[in-house]
């Protein structure tokens, strides 16, 4: 599913307009993003955790000349699922 049709389907659900439901869906991905940047977790009750993760650097290989090359530290976004989320999928 992508943004579109979730717009779609939040606006299905909700019975609000579609351009409601892309501004609220808009200010959450902002909303988290802005959290994250700050290094704060965003913790989703029976949804999940968004949170920050600092990757090691660490060495690579260039798959097209195979020299092996420095990979440097660096933050990435992590998101663990909570147990509702989880027993949904089972």
């Amino acid at each position: 599913m992508n943004k579109a049709k979730l717009v779609e389907h939040m606006a299905k659900v909700t019975k609000l307009p579609k351009s409601t439901c892309k501004d609220c869906l808009e200010a959450f991905i902002a909303t988290v993003g802005a959290a994250l940047k700050q290094n704060k977790p965003v913790v989703l009750t029976g949804f999940g955790t968004f949170s920050v993760m600092r990757r090691k650097s660490r060495v690579g290989i260039n798959p097209a000349t195979g020299r092996r090359m420095q990979i440097p530290a660096k933050k990435v976004p992590k998101f663990k699922a909570g147990k509702a989320l989880k027993q949904l999928v089972k």
